[in-house]
């Protein structure tokens, strides 16, 4: 066996496993560390009557960061607005908890076990669904699993655009082209076929081909400036940790830190959470994905602009000076 052979064979051997323990870390270590991390919830009723349930919920290390309203009608307004996944209330009639299934059913059933644990045995509660899980996708799985195509989608327009070699404008147009063609093709499997949205289908459709463009356009952007080494960059970051550390299964609040936070700055975590706030809330919530999105769009394109040019000013040749006519003697 020759050197050369001798060195791929032990560069195979040592890259397998390296990937494969980056891969379990990325994927399976979030997963087996669900817990609630500052996840905000509210509570609401008489400050007498709450501060029980308001106290024994804050000293769970962290676990929740509590909200406190006047008013059942406050607490449902704060949900239905995402500024918290649900409240106790205390009335008179007794507790009754609200939940918003449509916002994370894992937190839905995590927040009933919390608060039943934290009343006295035998207490019934009321739970009140604000904002349900539609029809058509009840426990929240087609929502969450629908995240990896979008993924895989965006993440091929940018290699193809490269591999293609289609540079500057051209490059940009067909990105932008690409994605407008599969978020409208999203929007018609996931709403109009399967029910797993429930809000405006236009708005749906814009989010879907946004994260897709901002995908594929920070993987194009990626190698236009530094080569091909950017696509495998470019598609590792968004495959590898865009995808398990998007929350979209459950909820960011619930990943292990920093790893929630991160994956918000992503463009799968903000497509998932912009496209969660325009499928069930009427859009409320959805403004910093959008901005996180718009800017993963702005420099990715801006790259691809910016190496195209470079690219065709490398290409060109250099004019020489001007050959001399002969003279005759």
């Amino acid at each position: 066996m020759s050197a050369s052979a001798t060195r791929k064979t032990l560069a195979v051997l040592v890259l397998i496993p390296v990937v494969v323990a980056l891969a379990l870390w990325a994927f399976a270590w979030p997963a087996a560390r669900i817990a609630p991390r500052d996840l905000p919830i509210g509570v609401a009723g008489p400050a007498t009557a709450t501060a029980p349930l308001e106290q024994r919920l804050a000293e769970r290390d962290g676990a929740f960061e509590v909200h406190r309203y006047d008013s059942e009608a406050a607490a449902r307004t704060a949900i239905e607005d995402r500024v918290v996944y649900g409240a106790a209330v205390v009335t008179p009639q007794g507790p009754e908890l609200l939940t918003a299934s449509a916002a994370s059913p894992v937190v839905a059933g995590l927040l009933r076990e919390a608060v039943t644990a934290q009343l006295p045995p035998g207490t019934q509660v009321t739970v009140t669904d604000v904002v349900p899980a539609p029809a058509g996708d009840p426990r929240g799985s087609a929502f969450g699993a629908g995240l990896f195509p979008l993924i895989l989608a965006g993440a091929a327009s940018g290699i193809v655009v490269t591999v293609l070699g289609l540079r500057g404008a051209r490059a940009a147009v067909t990105l932008l082209g690409a994605a407008a063609l599969a978020g409208i093709v999203g929007a018609s499997l996931a709403h109009s076929w399967l029910g797993v949205f429930a809000g405006d289908w236009w708005a749906e459709a814009g989010v879907l081909g946004l994260t897709v463009l901002a995908i594929g356009a920070a993987i194009a952007g990626l190698a236009a400036l530094i080569g091909k080494p950017g696509i495998g960059v470019g598609a590792l970051t968004m495959i590898l940790l865009g995808n398990p550390f998007s929350g979209v299964a459950s909820a960011p609040e619930l990943l292990p830190a920093p790893v929630g936070a991160l994956g918000q700055w992503l463009p799968p975590g903000a497509g998932g959470s912009a496209l969660r706030s325009v499928a069930f809330f009427d859009g409320a919530g959805a403004g910093s994905a959008l901005l996180v999105l718009g800017a993963w769009v702005v420099a990715g394109l801006t790259a691809l602009l910016v190496g195209g040019r470079r690219a065709k000013a490398e290409s060109e040749p250099t004019a020489g000076p001007a050959a001399e006519p002969a003279t005759v003697g």
